[in-house]
């Protein structure tokens, strides 16, 4: 079964594969709140941009045409922009009710591209990984993370987990590789 997040959103589109939609939905919303977290907004104020955002995919989504020449990531990053600006909007046109002083010197959502790229890379990888590694032996796992995320050596974890240097470069690959394939086309 193809599942990376291409596939995911070629199958809402086509067929509103209820299985689809949980695992983009599992893989958005953690970097929805990384990101609603990033403008300042807290608890409910967070929940109700990412519920914002989550409402327009479900609207979105079941006609996206999806593009190879434009990101998803891209679209997403829109859409939660202009959620957090309509939001700020409804604040500001609303009377203060006791409690909205938490809200005042709130800076705008950070507009740097680099913060932008840099925040999604780091959510979505941390959340495939998350999601994938029950997918691999506890071996394989522990021999990729402690080669990639720790930076040791090929020869200190095949000594510590009793197998091959091979071995230890062997898993590192095939975790990779399933990685790119899960993050396919939504990190372009």
């Amino acid at each position: 079964m193809d599942t990376t997040p291409v596939s995911l959103l070629l199958r809402i589109r086509e067929t509103g594969d209820r299985e689809a939609w949980r695992k983009l939905v599992e893989l958005t919303t953690p970097l929805l709140f990384s990101w609603a977290h990033s403008t300042r907004l807290q608890g409910a104020d967070a929940a109700d941009l990412v519920q914002d955002v989550l409402a327009v995919m479900v609207q979105a989504l079941p006609t996206f045409d999806y593009d190879r020449d434009k990101s998803f990531r891209g679209w997403l990053r829109t859409v939660t922009l202009n959620k957090y600006h309509e939001q700020r909007r409804r604040r500001a046109a609303a009377p203060p009710t006791e409690g909205d002083d938490r809200l005042d010197g709130l800076e705008g959502a950070p507009e740097s591209d680099q913060f932008w790229e840099r925040e999604f890379r780091e959510q979505l990888v941390a959340r495939a990984l998350e999601v994938m590694r029950g997918e691999f032996r506890e071996s394989t796992w522990r021999a990729c993370w402690e080669a990639v995320v720790s930076g040791r050596s090929a020869a200190d974890i095949a000594a510590e987990l009793g197998i091959t240097e091979v071995a230890v470069w062997s898993a590192k690959s095939k975790v990779l590789r399933r990685l790119r394939e899960e993050l396919e086309g939504v990190m372009e």
